[in-house]
Formats: C-alpha cells, structure tokens, sequence
C-alpha cells in the first residue's frame, strides 16, 4: 500500500474510534456533586434549620460568612443583648420559663461578660410569663429564679402591677407572706411602671408598705428603674432632666426623704456610666468615683461610691482584679472602701454560694483592696 494511501486510512480509523467514544460517555453533568464531595463543609451551617424547620437559636449563620461569627452549635459567638433575648423567648414559647432561665443561667456563667444584660432579659421572660400564664402569679414564680439576681421575679412583679386594677393594694399582698427582699425589689421597679416614672408618685407606693425595711427595699428597685431603665420601652427611658442634672450632677437624691436617699445615691451612677458609654470608655468607672465626691454635702458620697463598685462588677464580672484596680484610684481610702463593698455587695447577689465573697478577695493582687474586701458587708442583699 502507498504511503500516502495508508495515511488516508489511518486517519479514517482513528476518527471512527473517536466519534464511538463520545458515543458511549455520559455526559450528566457533576460539577455540584463533586463540589459537594470535596468542598468542607462551613462550621455552623450544617442544617439551617431545628426540629420542625425552626431557625437556629441565636440566628444561625448565612451562607458566605466567616465560620468565627457563630459556634458550631449555631449560637452567635459574642452574644448581644438582642441575640440572647431572641434565643431565650423562643426557648420559653417551646417549652416553659425554667428552660429558659437555666440556659440563661448556665450562659452567664460560662460567659461573664453576658451578665451586662443578662438581668433586663429575665425581667422580659417575667413580663412575658404573667401574660402566658393570665396573671397567675404563683404558677409564674413557681420556677426557679434566682439566677441573674432574680430580674425574672422582678420583671414579673413589675407586669402584675402594670396590669392591676388597684396596685395601691395589690403591691403590698404580691409578696405576702414571705415578702422577701428580691420579690419587693421588683415591686419596687413595678412603681415606676404605675407612676409613668414619676418619682413622688412612686414613692408614695412604695410608702404602703408598713416597715421601713420593706420601704427601703422597695425604693432600692424604685431607683434602680429610674436610673437604669433596661427595658426597650420609651416609656421607662430615664426622666431625668438635662437642666436639673447640671445644677445637681447627683440630683434628684439630696430632695428625697431620709429613708429613701441611700438607694437613691446607690444607683444614681447606672446613668452616670451609660451616658458616659462605659463599653467604649472604661476609663469612665476611675472617673465615676471622681463624680460622687459631688455628693459630699449632702452625705451622699459613700453611697455613691457603693453603687460605683457595685455597677463596675456587673460590667466587668470576667476580670474581677481589674475592678479593684479601678476602685484603687479613688485618692482617699473611705471611698475606696466603699467601692470595694460595692464590688462585693453586686458578685454575692450574683453568685449566691456561701463562699462566693472569700473567692472574690482571693481574686484582687492589691493588698489594700483585699482587706476592704474581706471586711465588706452588711449591704442589702436585694441590691443588684
């Protein structure tokens, strides 16, 4: 055969072999399937969705993001207020109130920092639980809840009061028989719901009660509600009047009765540090004692630098040295004392247990501080 004849019918061959070959493939397409063979999967995101088709508690992850932004149980992994308060109210819709406040409770002891707003959040799983159980007071409170110095109590108290056709009355049989300070705290933050924060309004509530004791503890709640209005509500936004705060930085505390000017001066820094932007500026709780040295004349000084400390160990409960470090700079050893109490008084009503003061002071690498620690007490124990 001629060359030229063979190369001709090579290529006839090779062209028949070729076109049987495309013939017998398939085809299908298997760029997802191997994608989904070879591509890990993003943390977090595995099942979008619970039991039911429900949504992750704390907002999943989308596709796309970063696999730090949640953890692999899809929980966010810095929680916001809002994050935690939607994860917590829908636990509660799904099962029951306990639910909620032990994962509330077990999140901010895993997570210090979470304490912050851990205690606004259980006033709104109190205010939700009277509406789902129609005012049922007992079956509300018949779960546990201590936890987050009792704001589930308190936020219950406050909606039974909102709701009531005769809270002059009704306030001083909430709490009976037992009527334990946490329980009149709360119906303490329950006057300033029934008085549409109006402080002598409140009072006069509060003055229902027929020991001095009960009295004072519910003004404790009175000002803490006044000062540090945690819930997302206009309506509870702090009534303090720019042009009064500049004539009196402590005001309205020395125009109050004796018996109610201590929970008064007490809580008076909560608005101080928030409007001050403590997150950002933790230079502020140094600057807060420098503050209540505006209350010296009308004795209100101590108590003051009392609710300092106390309101920097709520901020700040994961680095406990570092708020004795911040009551160490006060210039005079009496209020720093005092802010040490304050520290003190915020981490027993926090962590409950008998040895929860002692492992405090154990915390502080300033001597000074230690010993102020160790001798703290005494402060009411529905202070929070």
């Amino acid at each position: 055969m001629q060359p030229r004849a063979f190369a001709i019918l090579t290529a006839l061959l090779l062209g028949v072999l070729g076109l049987g070959s495309v013939a017998v493939t398939d085809w299908t397409p298997q760029q997802t399937a191997d994608r989904a063979a070879v591509a890990p999967a993003v943390p977090g995101t595995e099942g979008t969705t619970g039991p039911a088709g429900a949504a992750p508690a704390g907002g999943g992850q989308a596709a796309g993001q970063p696999a730090a932004t949640a953890t692999a149980t899809g929980d966010p992994a810095v929680w916001t207020r809002s994050t935690l308060r939607n994860k917590l109210m829908a636990e509660m819709d799904a099962s029951d109130p306990g639910v909620a406040l032990a994962d509330l409770d077990r999140i901010t002891k895993q997570l210090p920092y979470t304490v912050r707003f851990c205690h606004p959040i259980a006033h709104e799983l109190g205010h939700a639980a009277v509406k789902r159980f129609n005012a049922d007071f007992q079956k509300v409170i018949s779960f546990p809840h201590e936890t987050c110095a009792a704001g589930y109590l308190h936020g219950a108290v406050e909606e039974m009061l909102n709701a009531s056709a005769q809270p002059e009355t009704d306030l001083v049989k909430l709490c009976a028989p037992k009527n334990s300070g946490p329980c009149i705290h709360g119906v303490g933050h329950g006057t300033m719901f029934v008085a549409k924060q109006d402080v002598p309004k409140a009072r006069e509530l509060c003055n229902k009660f027929t020991t001095d004791q009960n009295r004072i503890r519910c003004s404790e709640g009175l000002f803490m509600q006044l000062f540090g209005p945690d819930e997302e509500d206009e309506k509870a936004k702090a009534n303090l009047p720019a042009d009064k705060l500049a004539q009196d930085p402590l005001y309205p505390c020395k125009d109050q009765p004796a018996l109610f000017q201590s929970a008064c001066f007490f809580y008076a820094p909560t608005f101080y540090l928030s409007s001050h932007d403590y997150p950002n500026h933790p230079e502020v709780y140094a600057e807060a004692l420098k503050w209540c040295l505006a209350g010296k004349a009308s004795g209100g000084s101590v108590d003051c630098s009392r609710g300092v400390g106390s309101r920097t160990m709520k901020y700040n409960l994961d680095r406990e040295d570092w708020t004795a470090q911040q009551c160490a700079t006060a210039a005079d050893g009496w209020q720093r004392k005092a802010c040490a109490e304050g520290l003190v008084s915020y981490y027993t009503v926090n962590y409950t247990d008998a040895g929860a003061a002692g492992r405090l002071c154990a915390k502080f690498s300033d001597k000074e501080m230690q010993g102020y620690c160790r001798s703290a007490g005494g402060l009411s124990a529905s202070l929070d």
